[in-house]
């Protein structure tokens, strides 16, 4: 499971360009994939061989200034408990601020690594100005500018150095299924009711991810881990409402899972803070399930709202819409089984290889009759398809000219793969390679 480290800081001081650039110099290096990215303060970067989430605060910080102190704080708190790492940033420009300084004061009580990166140094006459941010009492401090690159390097080799350890995952390799959502949608009620009746619980077993509780749950005769994100130690001093909140304490979770139960409340929708949840769960390649929890609270239902509730939710998805969404409410029980069952057959599909035989029968066919569209004046000819041994659907396209085909047509390769075998819930990779 890879290590998170957090970006914080106050305004303006270039977090998110230097986060960026960390995401974009990973997403150089691997295959463009469809669709697009919707939450831009989350990614995966590597260094030296080391892969880490990256998680940028400056992204959830709405307000005035005088908002911004308080949030600020909070965040940081947030940051201090979730996050393996922290890389605090500062800009030369302004110099040592009051609100560096506070940052700072809570920053070294903290027993974690923190790394003080000063922002902005483009010039030796600006390196000679970071010296005042030794006045922070945090030891030393890397001089960077995120806008040309110059100095991440060092930042970079002394971040990996004091990341954790990967944990190598000792428990039996069950498949992990993590309940997220926003706080109050009624995860803890969903798994208690789910965990209070059964009779055929093995045991509970102290989470791996440090924080979550696993709970190992029999049902269909398929077992699996059960993981409650809900009731992972909740702050005092942290808003419940607070999007940060909600996405840092479902990053490890979604990373670690096979399957993500998300489940929202029907009474407040599938808002931004869900679809982040959403977003990241299919950017991590999860088999997803949605649940729309207190169908029963909502008011004035017409015949046919559940279709058009449905409909808006598949909307704010695209293009990622073959997704189960099924609605229930956890007070009654109902329907809570048939979303279990729903979540093993998306396992089940995310973990299915396809025939190299049957799949090229299958596509082959679907190819010649729509073949890509030419480019530049070039032919493009697909000669044989397969599916890549990994652990979610990635299929390969052998062509003479993989350079040409375009998004939309990877997308209508996909299209067609799920029409014809059955990946419903799952995210899938399409790749174009030299024959």
């Amino acid at each position: 499971m890879s290590a998170i480290v957090a970006i914080v800081g106050r305004p303006n001081v270039g977090k998110s360009t230097f986060f960026n650039r960390l995401i974009q110099r990973r997403e150089a290096i691997v295959d463009a994939v469809s669709g697009v990215t919707r939450d831009r303060h989350y990614g995966k970067s590597d260094w030296n061989g080391r892969e880490f989430s990256v998680i940028d605060t400056g992204g959830y910080v709405k307000g005035s200034d005088d908002v911004f102190e308080a949030e600020i704080d909070k965040q940081v708190e947030l940051a201090i408990d979730e996050a393996d790492a922290i890389i605090f940033m500062v800009d030369v420009e302004s110099g040592v601020t009051g609100m560096d300084e506070d940052v700072a004061k809570l920053l070294r009580r903290v027993k974690k690594p923190v790394l003080l990166a000063v922002n902005k140094v483009d010039n030796s006459k600006r390196a000679e100005d970071a010296v005042e941010f030794y006045a922070l009492g945090l030891g030393d401090y890397y001089t960077i500018a995120s806008t040309n690159g110059s100095g991440t390097g060092d930042l970079l080799d002394a971040l990996v150095e004091v990341l954790p350890e990967k944990e190598e995952d000792t428990s039996d390799e069950l498949p992990r299924f993590a309940v997220v959502g926003r706080p109050n949608a009624g995860k803890s009620s969903f798994i208690n009711a789910l965990i209070g009746e059964e009779r055929y619980i093995v045991t509970d077993v102290a989470g791996t991810t440090r924080d979550s509780i696993d709970t190992k749950y029999n049902r269909f005769g398929f077992e699996f881990n059960l993981v409650d994100t809900a009731g992972i130690r909740r702050k005092a001093k942290v808003k419940e409402d607070l999007e940060f909140y909600s996405v840092m304490r479902s990053v490890r979770a979604i990373e670690h899972a096979d399957v993500c139960i998300l489940l929202l409340d029907a009474t407040r929708g599938f808002d931004g803070q869900v679809q982040n949840i959403f977003w990241l769960a299919q950017r991590n390649n999860k088999g997803i399930v949605v649940l729309v929890n207190k169908w029963d609270l909502v008011e004035d239902k017409e015949t046919n709202s559940m279709k058009q509730y449905t409909e808006k939710i598949k909307k704010a998805m695209e293009p990622f819409t073959d997704v189960p969404i099924i609605f229930i409410s956890v007070l009654t029980k109902q329907r809570i089984f048939k979303a279990i069952e729903t979540a093993v057959q998306v396992y089940e599909s995310r973990s299915r290889k396809i025939q190299t035989r049957k799949f090229n029968d299958v596509m082959l066919p679907i190819i010649e009759n729509n073949p890509p569209p030419a480019y530049k004046g070039k032919f493009v000819k697909i000669k044989f398809c397969t599916q890549l041994p990994t652990s979610y659907p990635q299929f390969a396209f052998f062509c003479n000219l993989p350079q040409y085909v375009r998004e939309p047509y990877k997308r209508f390769l996909e299209n067609k793969l799920r029409e014809n075998f059955d990946f419903n819930g799952v995210p899938i990779s399409v790749f174009m390679r030299k024959k």
